[in-house]
């Protein structure tokens, strides 16, 4: 690794035979055998519905689209695909990745792997489409579980942080969504009366309620859960999901841009991960210049008969709860394949 000197390490499949091979096999012998199931989320494509940042930028208060993400899309991949082994990394500027490697998730093919990711989307369409999410009375259960998550954030995150009804500019962005009856001009005129965010939210959930509304077959509480999921829902690279062959990003790489340390999240602290307190390569190579520092004047110090404890580098910077956590999730995957091997020596009757 030190003589190949890489600036970046992107991890792909499995293959048949050895990259170094592939030109010198029958044509198409050399395929891609598994692979871990990973998403990509970036928080570029939110651009239409954030107003805080755009581009590569971010901050605290769009960040939180990120927290909804993971929260949504790790709960499914638990509770709806029985899925154990799940790994969430920070990209290291502007977004997250998950990496799926339970054994049996490896080995999918990409008609599966799609299958999965479009049961995950329910944002579609370019930034032609205006509505792009379509519900009805009648929920799937994922649906309802994912509003929840979201409603848990969404008065702080949307109505405070991104004040998405804050002026007629931005509501009728929201108006854009509901459909051209009586209450879209109903909700027209209340706007225009009332002051602030949460306030005009709270009368759009009063006016699509009212029983006279609710006979509309085009009106019902769907559009409250449409303008949610449309400002809030995880926004999933498709293309990254689906493909076998695609590239990801190691756990642990530099992003050339901002110096951070792409690095695992615990799950367990989702809600207190901040993007901008984690470790930079500079930051990293500070700690341990002092590290070696105080180490020569201990050394100095120490009669030489006592024992030393060599304790890894990385252990002496702000890298070494990040490594715990991966550490972990390894600990956790390599017990799980230790079982399936039992099970499979049992069943075998191989004593």
């Amino acid at each position: 690794m030190q003589k190949m000197n890489p600036y970046k390490i992107d991890i792909g499949a499995v293959y048949s035979h050895r990259p170094s091979q592939h030109n010198t096999v029958k044509l198409g012998a050399f395929q891609a055998q598994e692979k871990e199931l990973v998403f990509d989320i970036d928080m570029t494509d939110y651009d239409d519905v954030r107003r805080c940042c755009s581009s590569a930028d971010i901050c605290s208060k769009c960040w939180t689209l990120m927290t909804m993400a993971i929260r949504i899309i790790d709960r499914a991949l638990k509770e709806d695909f029985g899925f154990k082994h799940r790994l969430w990394v920070y990209s290291g500027r502007r977004g997250v990745h998950c990496w799926v490697c339970d054994e049996s998730v490896r080995k999918l093919s990409s008609a599966v792997r799609s299958g999965i990711v479009e049961y995950l989307s329910l944002v579609k369409g370019g930034q032609d489409v205006k509505k792009k999410v379509h519900l009805s009375e009648k929920l799937h259960p994922f649906v309802r579980k994912s509003i929840n998550i979201i409603r848990k954030y969404f008065e702080e995150y949307a109505l405070v942080g991104q004040d998405i009804l804050e002026n007629k500019e931005n509501w009728d962005k929201i108006l854009a969504l509901v459909p051209e009856t009586p209450i879209h001009e109903e909700l027209q005129r209340g706007f225009q009366r009332l002051h602030s965010s949460p306030q005009r939210w709270e009368y759009l959930r009063k006016v699509i309620s009212t029983p006279q509304n609710m006979k509309n077959d085009k009106c019902g509480p769907w559009l409250e859960w449409e303008i949610m999921v449309h400002y809030c829902f995880p926004r999933l690279d498709i293309n990254v999901s689906k493909g076998i062959n695609h590239l990801l990003k190691s756990p642990f790489s530099v992003h050339p841009k901002t110096g951070r340390i792409s690095v695992p999240i615990d799950f367990q602290k989702v809600d207190q991960f901040n993007p901008f307190t984690v470790p930079t390569i500079s930051a990293i190579c500070r700690e341990l210049d002092v590290v070696s520092t105080n180490e020569k004047d201990k050394e100095e110090h120490e009669a030489e008969s006592e024992i030393k404890h060599r304790v890894r580098d990385y252990k002496k910077t702000s890298l070494a709860p990040y490594v715990k956590v991966f550490e972990q999730f390894l600990e956790n995957l390599d017990k799980s394949r230790k079982g399936e091997l039992l099970k499979k020596s049992d069943l075998q009757k191989d004593f």
